[in-house]
């Protein structure tokens, strides 16, 4: 089953274990007068490769409540980065196939999130991803297409059935040697929800977020009472010009594509959306997932396992679910909505076409 999709006040950080690939979003900075007379601060933080820009409007207290956040942000960084070599998914990942590693309650309980949307996706999302990520190495210095072998042993070491949790003993064990976790399409989003549970019990009523310009979150509304207007860029042109524009309320937004990160070889383009099932990056005619609402957990997760998915068995796995919506773009130009969405999002582009 998976979390609740339920909102909460808003999110505050998508793309932390993921380095910022092209930007999708931006947000009208447009202000009224009412805006203006609202003090606003502003803060960029660069953390785990991705530039993270918070604005805050009338809050007294705003200096505590970045360096809280930023402390919230390292001590996540210490649990659940596979790349941080003390960490504790390192450690679990450093043991596999051996032994069984003691962690944090916030370490195990993320872990079992992750296998039950792994088991609601039918493994199109599985954190035990790691060998492919490290094979492939998209947007981390990969540039060619690793030989099929390769590939195939990576593939075979990937099941999240093979993930031994001890509740007990808060203790996680991986059945095979050369097994890891990778938490980079989870862990963003749940660093997101700890946040936002932070502000909300610091009663932050209004703030934008501009995640490297590939996240926006929006906490209540502007200061004048207006809804957030976010411009959706368009993937195939220069940044700025955009092919819709959404308008939030106390919401987030997510998304994924395959061109934000890839390489080419012999004219073809791998991107770093991996498929757990083939072991290669997703070919299905999807051009990217946009996720809005619900928390930024499931905003996360269903905008990476949605892509893997194909048109038809996302759209239908996506109207299964409440308080949380879809939008698809595939690669002829054709943008896909889940009934919800109607009516909240304005199409500006005549290059692509809206199919009622």
């Amino acid at each position: 089953m998976m979390i609740s999709s339920k909102v909460k006040v808003g999110v505050l950080v998508f793309l932390l274990f993921v380095g910022a690939g092209i930007g999708l979003f931006y947000w009208n900075d447009s202000s009224s007068k009412s805006d203006l007379t609202s003090e606003s601060v502003k803060k960029t933080l660069y953390k785990f490769a991705t530039v993270i820009n918070l604005k805050l409007y009338g809050d007294d207290e705003s200096e505590r409540h970045f360096k809280a956040v930023e402390k919230m942000l390292d001590d996540i960084d210490q649990q659940i980065n596979m790349s941080n070599k003390d960490s504790e998914i390192h450690a679990i990942n450093e043991a596999a196939g051996k032994k069984a590693i003691k962690v944090s309650k916030g370490t195990f309980d993320l872990m079992k999130v992750s296998i039950e949307y792994a088991k609601d996706t039918q493994g199109a999302f599985d954190p035990s991803i790691g060998p492919l990520v490290s094979l492939w190495k998209i947007g981390n210095g990969g540039e060619h297409v690793p030989d099929v072998n390769l590939i195939n042993q990576a593939k075979s070491l990937v099941n999240y059935k093979d993930i031994i949790m001890d509740e007990a003993n808060l203790t996680i064990k991986l059945a095979k040697e050369g097994m890891s976790l990778d938490l980079g399409g989870i862990g963003k989003g749940y660093a997101a929800d700890l946040v936002a549970d932070y502000l909300h019990e610091e009663q932050v009523e209004s703030a934008i977020i501009d995640l490297g310009g590939s996240s926006i979150i929006a906490i209540g509304r502007k200061p004048s009472g207006e809804q957030w207007r976010i411009g959706l860029q368009d993937p195939d042109r220069e940044r700025g010009e955009q092919l819709a524009l959404i308008q939030l309320d106390n919401e987030t937004i997510d998304s994924s594509g395959v061109y934000e990160r890839f390489f080419m070889e012999n004219g073809v383009r791998y991107h770093h959306i991996l498929d757990p099932k083939t072991g290669f990056p997703t070919k299905n005619g999807l051009k990217s997932v946009t996720i809005i609402g619900g928390t930024a957990t499931d905003a996360d997760v269903l905008s990476t396992a949605v892509v893997v998915m194909d048109l038809e068995e996302g759209m239908a796995y996506m109207k299964q679910k409440q308080n949380v919506e879809a939008m698809f773009i595939t690669e002829d130009n054709r943008i896909y909505m889940t009934p919800g969405l109607k009516g909240k999002i304005n199409l500006t582009n005549t290059r692509y076409t809206l199919v009622e």
